[in-house]
């Protein structure tokens, strides 16, 4: 079994590591990963500048391929230029932070590397660990998180995909880890709204011209069976199987463009 890490944290974030202790002893596993933090980076290609790969050493004697440019990226060159063959599975975290809802999905770097991984027909999983400070979620990766809990699931979850293959319609696999789970049983959720309420900061330069810095205050108001009420309220893990196809019914647009306007 061949297992790809990878991350929008960077490649010395100690959640990859984490990740890396959690699924080493079910294959071979290498590591690639973004030389930079990338959070809200998405499933961005860098198409217009030339990237490079770097043997990198880590910590314990690792080593991983650092590469500059996106998660996405990452995942891409790791699976096309670094292996010979497709991984079996490919891992996107554990990240710092979490990923839940619909408003940020597609901005999140750590699940646009689990969504690129899976456009290829790879079995993948993105794993986020909450975390209640913003100035640790932007970090380089490097401050100390209890990750015993999410290696724990991951383990798990990682052996059951390698053993039965995803779940049935399922391409990517979104787990998310409370920081201070009042249990260790995993909730199976749906996405809920969104993760934060958009707040925009007006500030003025030397010469008095404004600038904007997008930022937001956590939503409020989660839904029962949601990934964010599990997370935030019931304070469990929770995974979210997720889709590629993000079409709509067929059937309810051809009765749109039927209809009288």
């Amino acid at each position: 079994m061949k297992i790809l890490l990878s991350n929008d944290d960077g490649i010395k974030s100690l959640g990859i590591f984490a990740s890396y202790e959690a699924v080493k002893s079910l294959g071979e596993t290498i590591i690639v990963a973004p030389n930079t933090q990338q959070s809200a980076i998405g499933r961005a290609l860098t198409l217009f500048k030339p990237l490079r790969i770097d043997l990198t050493s880590l910590k314990d004697d690792m080593k991983g391929y650092s590469v500059s440019g996106t998660p996405a990226d990452a995942v891409t060159l790791g699976i096309f230029e670094l292996l010979d063959e497709k991984p079996d599975l490919v891992i996107s975290g554990i990240n710092i932070g979490e990923n839940i809802g619909k408003g940020e999905l597609t901005s999140s770097g750590t699940i646009g590397a689990a969504m690129e991984a899976a456009s290829f027909g790879i079995p993948s999983i993105a794993i986020s660990q909450q975390v209640t400070r913003g100035d640790i979620k932007f970090s380089d990766g490097n401050i100390e998180i209890d990750y015993d809990l999410a290696k724990k699931i991951l383990n798990k979850i990682a052996k059951n995909v390698l053993k039965k293959g995803m779940p049935e319609g399922a391409d990517v696999l979104n787990i998310n880890i409370p920081s201070h789970p009042e249990s260790d049983e995993i909730l199976i959720t749906q996405l809920g709204h969104r993760m934060y309420n958009p707040i925009i900061e007006t500030r003025f330069d030397p010469r008095g011209k404004p600038y904007y810095w997008i930022g937001g205050s956590p939503f409020e108001g989660d839904e029962i069976k949601t990934d964010g009420h599990g997370l935030k309220i019931l304070k469990q893990p929770t995974i979210t199987p997720l889709t590629l196809d993000l079409t709509s019914d067929l059937k309810s647009v051809d009765g749109w463009l039927q209809s009288n306007f």
